[in-house]
């Protein structure tokens, strides 16, 4: 196979392998905002959070360093747990907020995790991060290829059981609960329900499955640093699932691919056409074009391209059931 095939190919498995990880991510934000109503702007602080305690827990403990050794498969459980402890942590202190206090504090969680990272060098490599990370499947003697196709493989295969449990969650009379509570709270809890548990337990599963995307995005990747874990990482989450359609399972991975898709070409144009000057700025111009293209979408399609369409009467009327 000629070598540039090769490198193509393997791009696009390294492509394959960021939309699927940030799909992950947008999946646990439409749980937290597209399925409740809980408007959490501190993504990027519960997916560092995933990041670094998979790190930690596979990582084999030297001088100066802490480290469990754990199997990859057992540090991304590791990081679900921690990540929906700490979410649930959260919502305990702060899910009697609404709307722009809920939003505030959650930013403040993510700083206050963002200068752990920074400052807790021993377990989090300080500002400079963590590398040489645990990959799935380092081990096989395979090539460049090779090894990308499997990982691709890999993270396909825990984003459809991601998906597919959603998607029978929500279907289920909790997640006809979930979204009576979203829609009309007293009503919903004229019919018996609690608005605080249920948002209790929607907050903790989806910040369990950021903290996933956390870990997959650390083994994947190999390096993790603060910079990955910024406020521009959330603002490309909650571009995902606005474009992609807010409520919808299916629009959180479709937006997933038109945002990473739409970053990933700009970055390639960018490193092409703009002169070398002006090529530092290239990651501001590409969250413009994200911009630009949220605002279309908001101004066009509102509810996203494959969003809800369900009346909510209809949800009252199931979790009534």
């Amino acid at each position: 196979m000629n070598l540039d095939w090769v490198g193509w190919l393997t791009y696009v498995c390294s492509f394959g392998v960021l939309v699927l990880v940030q799909a992950v991510a947008c999946l646990g934000l439409n749980l937290q905002w597209g399925q409740t109503g809980l408007f959490n702007v501190g993504v990027a602080g519960i997916v560092a959070i995933g990041a670094y305690a998979s790190a930690i827990a596979t990582a084999v403990a030297q001088v100066g360093a802490v480290g469990l050794g754990l199997p990859v498969p057992v540090g991304c459980l590791f990081a679900m747990g921690i990540a929906g402890a700490a979410s649930a942590l959260i919502g305990v202190l702060t899910l009697r907020l609404r709307a722009d206090y809920l939003a505030i504090t959650t930013f403040g969680v993510a700083v206050v995790v963002d200068l752990v990272a920074r400052n807790a060098t021993t377990l989090t490599g300080g500002p400079l991060g963590m590398s040489a990370i645990a990959r799935p499947f380092a081990s096989l003697a395979v090539p460049l290829l090779g090894h990308a196709l499997i990982t691709l493989a890999w993270v396909a295969v825990v984003v459809l059981l991601v998906y597919l449990g959603l998607e029978r969650l929500v279907g289920s009379p909790w997640g006809r609960v979930l979204r009576a509570l979203r829609e009309d709270e007293r009503a919903a809890a004229a019919l018996g329900k609690s608005p605080t548990r249920y948002r209790l337990q929607a907050f903790a599963l989806g910040g369990a499955l950021m903290g996933l995307a956390g870990a997959l995005e650390a083994h994947t990747l190999g390096f993790i640093a603060p910079e990955n874990f910024t406020a521009a990482f959330t603002f490309q989450i909650w571009a995902m699932l606005i474009i992609g359609g807010a409520g919808n399972n299916r629009g959180a991975l479709l937006g997933s691919l038109l945002v990473v898709s739409l970053w990933s070409v700009t970055g390639l144009l960018a490193g092409s056409v703009l002169p070398p000057d002006l090529q530092a700025r290239g990651a501001a111009l590409r969250l413009v074009a994200i911009g630009v293209l949220l605002a279309l979408a908001i101004l066009l399609r509102p509810r996203g391209l494959l969003g809800e369409q369900v009346a909510v009467s209809r949800h009252l009327d199931e979790a009534d059931s």
